[in-house]
């Protein structure tokens, strides 16, 4: 059984709503702070704030091409480098999902090198979302493959704007096919303890989720 810190570590505490006010961003790293959250990810406009908030304490993650991924690469590698001069040290970025649909691995596979690179040439954490709602099997595998080669840190499975969200069935191919040295993040629609629980046991790394707190107080709860 793992200590509250320790199922705590999973989960990147979010809040990517349009209208977030500053009270709300201060309360969510108020929160990270409090549980030990492995970061907070929020848009990126916000990076800046709450950096000034949580120092090295936390990291502070956020989103590129978000939640589209149709942004030209020269856009998203702009988005990315500013994020990071705002001290933003994980960055989860769109795959170009027109791109995927339309079989242009080769663009694909140079957007994911091209921002993994800047990534980590500044000491940060990079996650590929797929988008998996709108992808094949397939195309997910393919994907995998990509993630591979271009040394990516994370693949993730929604942005959680979509028609969908994580799945078990999406968490076990992308685990299956990530293989060593590749991790995967669960997010989209995750709310309550049992859900968290079972993307972990199926090998997710890290938990996106904006019920951090709901979940981690239900954790608790089942170890009293």
């Amino acid at each position: 059984m793992r200590t509250v810190k320790e199922f705590a570590s999973f989960f990147d505490h979010t809040l990517l709503k349009a209208n977030a006010e500053k009270a709300a961003l201060e309360k969510l790293c108020m929160e990270a702070k409090t549980y030990g959250f492995a970061s907070v990810c929020v848009n990126p406009c916000h990076v800046a704030f709450c950096k000034s908030l949580l120092g090295d304490e936390i990291p502070v993650c956020t989103v590129v091409g978000f939640p589209l991924g149709q942004n030209i690469t020269e856009v998203k590698i702009i988005e990315t480098q500013a994020a990071l001069q705002d001290g933003a040290k994980e960055i989860d970025y769109v795959v170009n999902i027109s791109d995927v649909k339309a079989g242009a691995w080769d663009a694909v596979e140079k957007e994911m090198k091209k921002i993994t690179a800047i990534c980590h040439a500044d000491g940060a954490i990079c996650k590929v979302i797929f988008e998996n709602c709108y992808l094949t099997d397939e195309e997910k595998t393919k994907l995998c493959q990509i993630a591979h080669r271009a040394d990516i840190d994370f693949i993730k499975t929604s942005t959680g704007f979509g028609t969908g969200g994580a799945t078990p069935l999406d968490v076990a191919l992308m685990v299956k096919e990530a293989g060593e040295g590749i991790r995967v993040k669960a997010a989209g629609g995750i709310r309550t303890l049992s859900d968290a629980l079972s993307y972990i046991e199926l090998g997710a790394s890290r938990i996106g989720a904006s019920a951090s707190v709901e979940i981690l107080e239900s954790y608790k709860n089942s170890l009293a």
